[in-house]
């Protein structure tokens, strides 16, 4: 059985994912300060697209399938 080299994989106290966890916290306190429409949406595209990214990144460094670009 082959061992996964997991030196790539990004701790949760990496940049980039305390980033995203940060971007999410900011939807939330938004949402609940009564934020609505566009700025409560960027907010979500933003934390979105950050987690999306970490979550590429993981698989990516676990050696698994990795999103085309365009």
């Amino acid at each position: 059985m082959k061992r996964k080299d997991l030196s790539k994989v990004l701790m949760p106290d990496h940049p980039m994912y305390t980033e995203a966890v940060d971007a999410l916290r900011r939807y939330h306190e938004a949402e609940a300060g009564g934020v609505t429409g566009a700025e409560l949406e960027r907010l979500r595209l933003i934390a979105e697209h950050q987690f999306q990214a970490v979550t590429d990144y993981q698989l990516g460094a676990l050696g698994g399938p990795t999103p085309r670009s365009h």
